[in-house]
């Protein structure tokens, strides 16, 4: 039988109800993380615990710890933040403490929210590189104060909740949730990392986000896969009771319920409807049905086939004959999507039957046929080729035959696979642009460093920037280095060693005055709007304009003058960390 099922109803509500009325109590200030006092909250406890009345105490007995956290047992205490979390209640959350970045808990405060707003809508259009997506990360995710103009709390943290989605690193956006403990204050994004790892078939991730959490869950799907997990980890009484206190609260979901009886063994009925309303309701039909079978289609959601393709369902579409078209189109959507392996799809292509002339005249012939048969004609040939420029004309046209459809994903590996084999000197110049677009380029990190002790921002000087070098040296070398350009007529300072010698400056550098006539500097290079922001104290908004600069560029690649102006600026506010990783990357010889 069911734990509630001997219980009265209506005493049971006036229990639940003191049991929450005596959690309201001791929630009833907001907490701020950065100026909690242990004493003081120490004493509030032994004040509340002394308020709480008989019937709360037999309640919290026989409930232990909370309803919808019974996995934590050695939970001491539960900050339950009100799901409109106004600004009273929302003070500091993040990761990264502000000092270790040469930031402040005000970075953010005297920006206003209409250009935040704007600038994360620019920034969430934009295929930004790794270097700019880790500045982002990084301020998003600092200890500061939120802004107070034009954007309140709640907006705030949306902009950090649709910052991580769009990003999807889920260790990152795991250790945020946790760390802070808000679960509830960041629905959207705890489900998001919740059907990630349910779409990986990463049960056991997924289960460990409750086990490490001490809030009360709130959110109806987070509760519903929480009851799951209780399951899943033998913990059945537990997830029963949550259950059952929710169905007293008028909670009611058919497909849940049918799924969870099974699990719990009150059936041995298997209910072989299968939902696509969320992947959670998809993985419960597959984990109740042992003879669960499911073929996905074009308007199957992408994290339905995601998960199909990771535990393995998709065996079926093996045997595939090529007539079956509409299929082996849904197919090619999925390699798009990344959801099903490239090589399958190719040995499909392999199967077409095509007579002697078609091979033969390939380039002329696919424009005859459906737009898939087309593409593996198209393919079968470019493994018949054996002329180097034929072969890449033909792999030119299965591209852009992929790319006319909205698939140009689907034909990613593959391509490399043979562009990789040609000889980089012998790719006529009419097909160059499409080779160096498609092939993969070797990571400028891979590279070593190479000194050079002949130009001043390639020498070992640069080595400053690691922590190597102490002031003293690095300003008698400096020096030295200096009179032997002032020697030299044929040596003229590149922009690249201004910024060496600008950055020196700015950290307190002493390099003789006896050298101020080797160049010049434009004060006025910063542009207008981030030198505004540097005078107005906008420093969160400076750096977020600076990653919208370097944009989808790697820093290495990036312009000198575009670098003079952000390590200026960055000078300006005192960001020594991001400007010496900057400096690093743009001012060695890699080879």
């Amino acid at each position: 039988m069911k734990i509630l099922k001997s219980l009265n109803k209506k005493n049971f509500l006036i229990l639940f109800f003191l049991f929450f009325t005596s959690i309201a109590i001791a929630e009833e200030k907001p907490v701020d993380i950065w100026n909690i006092d242990k004493k003081e909250i120490e004493e509030k406890n032994i004040t509340n615990n002394s308020e709480i009345s008989n019937g709360e105490n037999i309640l919290q007995e026989s409930i232990e710890p909370s309803v919808f956290g019974m996995q934590n047992q050695n939970q001491k205490s539960i900050i339950n933040l009100d799901e409109k979390f106004d600004a009273k209640e929302i003070k500091i959350i993040g990761l990264y403490d502000p000092e270790d970045y040469g930031l402040n808990v005000d970075m953010w405060s005297y920006s206003d929210g209409d250009q935040l707003k704007n600038l994360f809508t620019k920034l969430n259009k934009m295929d930004l590189s790794d270097d700019a997506i880790e500045i982002v990360n990084t301020l998003l995710l600092i200890n500061a104060h939120s802004p107070k103009k034009n954007i309140s709390d709640n907006e705030f943290l949306k902009l950090k909740s649709d910052w991580l989605i769009k990003n999807s690193n889920l260790d990152l956006i795991e250790e945020y949730l946790i760390q802070n403990q808000i679960i509830n204050l960041h629905s959207e994004l705890t489900k998001y990392l919740v059907d990630e790892h349910l779409s990986n078939s990463e049960i056991d991730k997924a289960c460990s986000i409750f086990s490490k959490n001490n809030e009360l869950i709130t959110d109806e799907y987070l509760s519903k896969f929480n009851i799951y997990c209780l399951i899943k980890n033998n913990k059945r009484e537990e997830a029963q009771l949550i259950l059952d206190l929710k169905k007293e609260l008028g909670f009611k979901d058919e497909y849940f319920e049918n799924k969870i009886n099974y699990l719990l063994k009150y059936t041995k009925k298997i209910d072989v409807s299968v939902s696509e309303k969320s992947i959670f309701d998809f993985y419960l039909a597959h984990q109740t049905n042992p003879n669960f079978n499911f073929e996905p289609n074009d308007k199957t959601k992408k994290i339905i086939w995601k998960y199909l393709s990771s535990a393995n369902l998709l065996g079926s579409f093996k045997q595939i004959d090529v007539s079956e078209i509409e299929k082996i189109s849904t197919i090619e959507k999925a390699v798009h999507d990344k959801n099903y392996p490239e090589k399958e799809l190719f040995d499909l292509y392999k199967r077409f039957q095509f007579d002697f002339n078609q091979l033969l005249n390939a380039q002329k012939e696919y424009k005859k046929l459906s737009k898939l048969e087309g593409r593996a004609l198209v393919y079968q040939k470019i493994l018949l080729e054996s002329e180097m420029v034929e072969k890449l004309k033909l792999l030119k046209i299965l591209k852009n035959s992929f790319k006319d459809d909205g698939l140009d994903n689907a034909f990613d590996l593959e391509l490399k696979f043979f562009l990789e084999k040609m000889n980089p000197v012998d790719i006529p110049d009419n097909l160059t642009s499409f080779y160096y677009t498609n092939i993969q380029i070797e990571k400028d990190e891979d590279k070593k460093i190479k000194f050079n002790n002949d130009i001043m921002h390639q020498s070992k000087l640069i080595n400053y920037f690691n922590g190597d070098y102490a002031s003293s040296k690095i300003s008698k070398d400096t020096n030295n280095f200096l009179k032997k350009i002032k020697k030299n007529k044929k040596y003229f300072l590149s922009k690249k060693d201004i910024i060496f010698l600008e950055s020196l400056r700015h950290d307190g550098i002493k390099i003789s005055e006896k050298y101020d006539d080797l160049y010049q500097i434009d004060e006025n290079e910063i542009p207008t709007d981030i030198q505004i922001m540097i005078n107005n104290r906008e420093t969160g908004l400076a750096l977020l304009r600076i990653a919208e600069l370097i944009g989808q560029d790697k820093i290495e690649r990036i312009d000198e003058d575009t670098i003079y102006f952000i390590v200026t600026a960055l000078n300006k506010l005192n960001i020594d960390w991001m400007r010496n990783k900057i400096l690093l990357k743009v001012l060695p010889l890699k080879v």
